[in-house]
């Protein structure tokens, strides 16, 4: 699990605005649970596959999510938040 982000007005980059209500919720699972593929998203979120899918691409297109091929299964992908996009909440 990585480090756990905190996402609030004054975290989160200016760019969570411009994403749909599904791709904040995704981004404050990934915030709270860590990295996750597309379909342990679709669990923790109760959104659709398909949905999920459009959300990710929202946040990846706006630099707020990391992708890298799973390790133990090829064919997915593992999404993380991009924390260099967050502010650090101690400063």
């Amino acid at each position: 699990m990585s480090e756990q982000v905190v996402l609030t007005s004054n975290t989160a980059p200016d760019a969570v605005d411009d994403v749909p209500p599904s791709a904040k919720l995704v981004l404050t699972v990934l915030a709270h649970e860590g990295s996750l593929t597309q379909s342990r998203l679709a669990e923790e979120t109760m959104l659709p596959a398909r949905t999920v899918r459009y959300a990710l691409k929202q946040l990846e297109e706006h630099d707020l999510v990391t992708s890298q091929i799973s390790f133990s299964d090829a064919r997915q992908h593992v999404y993380s938040l991009n924390t260099d996009r967050f502010a650090d909440p101690a400063s």
